[in-house]
C-alpha cells in the first residue's frame, strides 16, 4: 500500500460459473486480494451457476444495499449459450457505461491480440452503485482491475476518478 490517501470503497465480488467452488476460484481470489490490498472493503462473495436470474437476483440485492458501492462480477461474458452476465445485469443498469467493455477490450488486445473480440466485459450504474462485470479468466481480471477498476477507484487519480462522483450519484 502507498503513503496516499484513500477511500475505502465497499465491494461485492460474484464469481458466475457452472464449475468453480470456493477452492478453485482463482478469478475471484485475484480480485478479492486486490481489492483488499488496495486498501477496499470486501463486502460480500458469491459464486453463482450461469442462470440470469439468480445472477440478476444477486445484483439487485447489492445496488438495493446502501452499504455496497461496487459490484465486480467475474465470467458469463463469452460466447458460449451459457455466457449469460451481460445480458443478466444490463437491465438493471440506469447507466450503461460504454468506456469500460471498450477500454477493457484495448487494453487486452495488447495482451492477446485479436482473442479479446470474445470478451464483453461491460460496466454500468444502478442506484448509485457502479457494476462491472468482467471475463471469468484470472488473467482478465486483473487486467480488468490493475488497468481500468482500480485507477477509477483511487481517490487520488486525476484528472478525474468515479470515487468523486459517488457523492452525487443519486442526484435528480
Amino acid at each position: 500500500m502507498t503513503d496516499k490517501n484513500i477511500t475505502p470503497i465497499k465491494i461485492a465480488i460474484l464469481t458466475v460459473s457452472d464449475s468453480r467452488t470456493e477452492a478453485d476460484d482463482t478469478s475471484g481470489k485475484a480480485l478479492v486480494e486486490r481489492l483488499t490490498e488496495a486498501g477496499h472493503i470486501l463486502s460480500e462473495k458469491l459464486i453463482l451457476v450461469d442462470d440470469r436470474y439468480k445472477i440478476r437476483e444477486a445484483v439487485s440485492r447489492w445496488i438495493a444495499d446502501e452499504n455496497i458501492d461496487v459490484v465486480i462480477s467475474t465470467g458469463g461474458t463469452g460466447l458460449t449459450g451459457r455466457d449469460i452476465t451481460p445480458e443478466a445485469v444490463r437491465p438493471l443498469f440506469d447507466k450503461e457505461i460504454d468506456g469500460v467493455g471498450e477500454l477493457f477490450r484495448w487494453i487486452s488486445y495488447q495482451e492477446i491480440g485479436t482473442s479479446t473480440i470474445a470478451s464483453r466485459c461491460i460496466g454500468g450504474l444502478a442506484n448509485g452503485t457502479f457494476i462491472f462485470c468482467l471475463p471469468g479468466s484470472t488473467g482478465a481480471c486483473r487486467t480488468g482491475w490493475d488497468k481500468i477498476i482500480a485507477p477509477q477507484l483511487d481517490c487520488n487519480t486525476s484528472p478525474c476518478n468515479i470515487v468523486a462522483l459517488m457523492p452525487r450519484l443519486l442526484e435528480k
